[in-house]
Parts: C-alpha cells; structure tokens; sequence
C-alpha cells in the first residue's frame, strides 16, 4: 500500500478514475445497446410489440436478479477486482455475439434483404444476452463498492462526493449512448442489400466495453485490493434458518418469548453478528413495496417509446422515438445537482426533516402522477388514430382512377365516385360475410369483384373502366413504425414505370397497379419518374409535400393531354398529430421521482447498512428493480387492455397504493449508525479482555459506581 499513497490527485486516490470513466464507457455499452431492443426485436426478427416488450423486460429483470450473483463470487470468493475483470470479459463476449446476430448476410442466402432462416439470429441473439446480463448485473454492486473501498479513513467526504460522481457518470454514459446509437442504426449498411445498420449500431457498444475492460485493468497497479472476507452470506442465511429452527423448537407458551425473532439465534452466534443481521432484515422489509415504484419507471423504455411513435415529433424534428428517452438522462443531469444544492438545503432551512423515506415516498406519488399525465396524453391520441381492422374484418377503400363516372355496389351501401377520387376512408365489413362487390358505370353492365379479401388486412380496390378493377392488399395495417410515412405509387400509363425517390426505388410498376409501400423519414422528399411512354421534353422530377409523421399516402401518376405525367395524392393514414411535447410533462415528473427515489435510496441502503454487508445491501436494492420488471410481466400479460390509457392509470393507481402502505412502513423504522454500533460491540469487548486480565481493575470501578 506504500505505492498507492503516492498516487492521490485533488485528494482522491488517482485509482477512482479509472474506476469512474471504466462505469461510463460500461454504462454506454449497456444503455446503447438496451436503446436499440425493442427496435431490433419489432423490425429485424418481426416479434409484436407485446413479445417484444415482454423478453425486453425479462432481459431487464434478469439484468438486476445477476447481481446478487455478483456480490457472492466478490464478497466470498474472488474478490472484486478479479470478479468485474473476469466477468467483463463474458460481457464483452455477449456484446459481440450479438452484433453478430444481427448480421442479416449470416443467413440471407438468396440476398433479397431479409434473413433466410431467424432462428438462428434468435437464438444467437439470445446467448448473447443471457451473457450481457451475466455481465452487467454481476458486475454492477461490485464497481460501486470497489470505489468506496479506495478510500482511507477519514475521507467520508471525497467518498460521498464519489458516489454522487459515480451517479452522474452513469447517466453521462447512458445520455451519450442513447443519443449516438440511434444515428449509427440509421446508417445503411450490407454486403448484398442495404438496410438498417444493426451490426454497427451494436457493434459500436460491444467496442466500448472492450474499452472500458482495458481501462479497467490499465488501472491495476494504484487499486487497493480488500482480500473477499469468507461467506459472510452463508453465516447470514444459517443464523436465520438456526433463530427460525430455534424459535419453533420453543415454541410452546412456557419458555419466555424474546424480543426479536433473531435473539433466537443467540446460543450459537455472536451477538454482532445478530445486530448486523437484524439491520439488514429491517431494511430488507421496508424493501418489500419498492419494486412497485421501478414496475412503473422502466416502461419509459417500452411502452412510452411507443406512445411516441404515435405522435407528431415537429418539436424535436428528429426522427422519433428515441429523443424523449434521452430527455430523462439529460434531466437527471441536471437535476441531481439542484437537488443536492439547491432543493434540500431550502426544504431544511423551512425547518422541515426531509429525512431519507420521506423523500421516497414522494418520489413514488410523483412517479404516480406521471402515469396519470400519461393516460390523458393517450386519451388525447386516442381520439386521432384511425381504426384498423381486428383479426376476422376486413377494410376496403375504393379509388377511381379512370376518366368515367362508376358506381360501386358493397354490403349494406352504394358509393358513386367521380374520375380521379377516393370514398372517405376505409369501409369495415365482417369478413365471413362479405358477399358481393359490384362496379357499373352509367350505361354499362355490372361487373362482380372476385376476390379473397385476407381478413385483418387492408385493401384498396383500383377501378377505372367500366368493368376493370384490381384488388391491391395495402400491407400496412398500423402505424407505420418510428413515426415514419409509407407512400405507394399507382401507375395508369400502359407501360412499366419504374419510380427513384431519395435513393429507394420502385421498380416496374405494371400498368394500372400500385406498387408496395417504401418507408420515408419526415420532410419533403424529391423523386423521379421513369417509363418509355413518356414523351422526352416532359418534366419527370417532383417533390413531395411536407410529410410529417406517421401518415401514408398513395401517388397516382396520371397522363396529361400532352402525354406528360402529373401527380394525384391520396391520403391513406393521416399524420400524428398530437405533438410529442405533450410527453415531457410526464418524463419531468419522473426523473424528479427517480432523482428523490433512487439516489436516495442508494445512499439509504449504504447508511444503513453493517460494514461487511454493504455490497449484499446493495445487491438488495438492485433486487427491486428486478422485481419491478417482472410486475410489468405479469400485469401486462394478466389483463390485455383494449385502452392503453386504462393500463395506465391501474399502474398510477397501484403505485399510489403502495406509496401510501410504504409511508405507513417508514413511520415505524428508527434510523441507526451502524459503526457506532459496532464500535459499541468492540469496546465491550475490550472490557471484557481488561476484565480477564485485571479482575481487580474492574471490581474497583463497580465499587466506585455504587458509593
């Protein structure tokens, strides 16, 4: 330890910093990589958003379950320097193995873009994630405990300091990555086809772990290195089960009861070690209703990402929806701070004792509140979103895009269009009784429309002539994904036209037909026609409107007189239009929630706890975050609500449930100094070792006392 002296800087152990910016670059890692599931889940390997919200949660869940793990191997057997080495390393291991399952070249024998056979990416991907959860949990008690054990006496204030840094440079690593991830997904990339950069984007996090790995162990000569202190968790679990093996043994109404159920423990273990045990279990049971308040706090990654993709980003005008859940890292940054320098210290010198389970409860009533504020938000998207068909309907929209007058014949209604028009919007029918379809125009025979329309689709029929149609499946039966818009060309020339816009093509687009649906950002978009029947001097390139958000339109390229073409737009999903600044109310309430819940709640568990069980605390604490996840679970795989806003406000409701029992809780919990306690057990114990040595010493001092 001569060595380490030596190494100090602004009165903190040099070795912090490598221990800071080795949290950072991890933190990037996960973050990042965690910003881009859903994503990955929903578009490459094509789970519905319910399964993909619940493997995202369990991988969350398990991500906080690894801990306890972590705290084992560290406090009894490696030490934590071995364990965060050893442990990165499989972490950097999953990170790779799952950029390379999203690799589509892997499988896609045929090149058309889309992997030949998933399994083999899922399954991939799954390994890699169980080892990234290996990784990260077990490693995450271990780093903030090894920070704080570089201090020396006397330098509880540099450690305070420590944790609240630490706190920062997670969510300095997890603002970055949210922010940067997304850019490097939108990159195009592939050997045979371009698509969405998965590789890269997960690549790039799987990188900075090796990073962090190399600075962790660049660090290795400064660290001072606690030797693990035996299985302190496996005399904790003994003592309980001997005090429970014990209390049952006596339990008949003549022995005389004791005060706690642990002084039941007392005939075979020392009476510290009871102590310490009894202020784990108190803090242990004011844990029990926390996981609640994460239940709600962690769906900002799921469900609230969605919300967003229904909604207009004109603010931000960046591509939804990954900007608001930077919000939330860019809030704790800055409030943290103004909490710790600016809230509390008001709140005290108002004389008010803001103690540490007060400021919890508060967070979970504003965490509470931020659910109801996002029930209204959905209620108000609600009354915007068109109806999409249900699992046997089936929605069809008629579009004339010939020169005559026809009238179409559907169950239960007869619709006239004029040349060049749509009927508004789409018609819903049963699709078990949807009969017959028939188009006329005046003075021309009634032509049926055969077709088996799919159920749970939309279809748009093309008519032009008075007995010529062309049933299209539109292929789109939701919102198109990441606030995106789909734009489809119809093609009324007689030849091929082949359309180029903003580098996607369309290609050969047959004659009175409509092309798929290609996905465009917002803005204005030029594109260009193509097709030999188009005469030389006409003009071939156009701009789109303004797209906004989520919206889809079809393009009807029509031939003027001059044989040139001229467009026609026809709206087939109108844009978001609930603007996503409606979501900030709800993400301020949050981070004030988190800033008052969870970095109170660390500092809590690490006060309360005895020296040789601050890292099993802690691990107690990531717990409930693991139990928050699987309450997400099962709520949302319990009850399927037809109204997301309804889910909503159960959640709000729980939780205000819960804040309230908690509260209850936290009346009847005394605050303790653990180290004062344990100083007091090794002062009697030096009293009792002057005792055996100096009997007279002691009878002396009695005699004193009496007189």
């Amino acid at each position: 330890l001569g060595m380490s002296k030596s190494w100090s800087c602004f009165g903190y152990p040099l070795s912090i910093f490598f221990i800071v910016v080795n949290e950072f670059c991890e933190r990037f890692s996960y973050y990042g990589m965690r910003a881009l599931l859903i994503l990955y889940f929903t578009n490459f390997i094509r789970w519905d958003d319910n399964l993909s919200t619940a493997i995202y949660h369990t991988f969350v869940a398990l991500c906080y379950l690894t801990p306890i793990l972590g705290a084992l191997i560290a406090d009894s057997w490696l030490g934590k320097f071995k364990t965060i080495m050893s442990l990165s390393i499989v972490y950097t291991i999953g990170q790779v193995v799952l950029s390379v399952s999203s690799i589509t070249d892997l499988t896609d024998h045929n090149h058309d873009g889309t992997p030949d056979s998933l399994p083999v990416h899922v399954a991939l991907s799954m390994i890699g994630l169980a080892l990234i959860a290996l990784g990260t949990g077990g490693i995450k008690p271990c780093v903030s405990a090894f920070g704080g054990d570089q201090f020396e006496e006397g330098q509880e204030k540099q450690r305070n300091r420590f944790f609240s840094i630490f706190y920062l440079a997670i969510n300095a690593g997890s603002l970055l990555s949210t922010i940067i991830t997304p850019m490097l997904r939108v990159q195009e990339c592939g050997i045979h086809s371009k698509q969405a950069c998965y590789p890269l984007a997960f690549g790039v996090p799987a990188a900075l772990m090796a990073v962090s790995l190399m600075v962790f162990i660049l660090g290795s000569g400064m660290y001072k290195k606690v030797q693990p202190q035996g299985n302190i968790m496996g005399k904790v679990v003994k003592c309980i089960g001997f005090a429970i093996k014990n209390r049952f043994r006596h339990r008949s109404k003549t022995f005389p009861k004791r005060e706690h159920w642990l002084d039941w423990a007392k005939e075979k273990y020392d009476k510290r070690l009871i102590s310490q045990i009894k202020m784990v279990t108190r803090v242990m049971f004011l844990y029990i209703p926390l996981p609640m308040f994460w239940a709600l706090f962690d769906q900002q990654g799921s469900r609230w990402t969605l919300q967003a993709t229904t909604m207009s980003g004109r603010i931000l005008n960046i591509s939804p929806p990954l900007p608001l859940q930077t919000v939330n890292a860019i809030l704790i940054v800055i409030m943290v701070p103004i909490f710790d320098a600016v809230l509390y210290p008001l709140i005290a010198k108002c004389g008010f004792n803001f103690t540490s389970l007060k400021k919890m409860t508060v967070g979970m009533f504003l965490a509470s509140m931020a659910f109801v504020v996002a029930a209204i938000v959905q209620v108000e998207i609600d009354k915007t979103l068109p109806v999409f068909p249900n699992g046997n309907e089936v929605q069809i929209k008629v579009l004339n895009i010939g020169n005559n007058n026809m009238n179409i014949s559907l169950p239960g209604e007869i619709v006239p269009l004029e040349p060049m028009s749509q009927t508004n919007g789409f018609l819903t029918f049963d699709g078990n009784k949807l009969t017959s379809i028939n188009i006329s125009s005046p003075g021309s025979p009634v032509t049926a429309v055969t077709d088996n329309f799919e159920q749970g689709q939309r279809h748009t029929l093309l008519v032009w002539a008075p007995s010529h149609y062309q049933v299209v499946n539109d292929g789109l039966n939701q919102k198109p994904e990441k606030g995106e818009n789909g734009i489809r060309f119809v093609n009324t020339y007689n030849e091929l036209i082949t359309i180029t816009m903003s580098g996607k093509v369309f290609a050969n687009i047959s004659s009175y037909n409509a092309s798929k649906y290609q996905f465009f950002p917002s803005g204005t978009k030029g594109y260009t026609i193509n097709s030999t029947e188009i005469p030389p001097q006409c003009q071939t390139n156009f701009n789109t409107p303004y797209l906004e958000f989520g919206s889809a339109y079809t393009y009807v390229i029509q031939k003027k007189n001059d044989g040139c073409p001229e467009v026609k737009t026809f709206e087939d999903i109108a844009a978001n239009t609930v603007n996503m600044a409606l979501q900030i109310p709800q993400y301020f309430l949050l981070t004030c929630g988190e800033v008052v819940f969870s970095v109170t709640g660390l500092e809590f568990s690490y006060s309360q706890a005895p020296s040789n069980m601050k890292s099993v605390l802690q691990a107690g604490w990531l717990l409930t975050v693991a139990v928050g996840n699987i309450i997400v679970l099962i709520v949302a795989g319990a009850g399927q609500f037809s109204k997301q806003w309804a889910e909503y406000v159960l959640f709000a409701a729980l939780l205000l449930v819960v804040c309230v029992i908690f509260a209850i809780m936290a009346r009847f919990y005394t605050y303790i100094n653990p180290a004062e306690i344990e100083a007091q057990f090794d002062e009697d114990e030096k009293k009792k070792s002057l005792e055996k040595s100096n009997p007279y010493f002691m009878s002396e001092a009695n005699s004193q006392t009496q007189m």
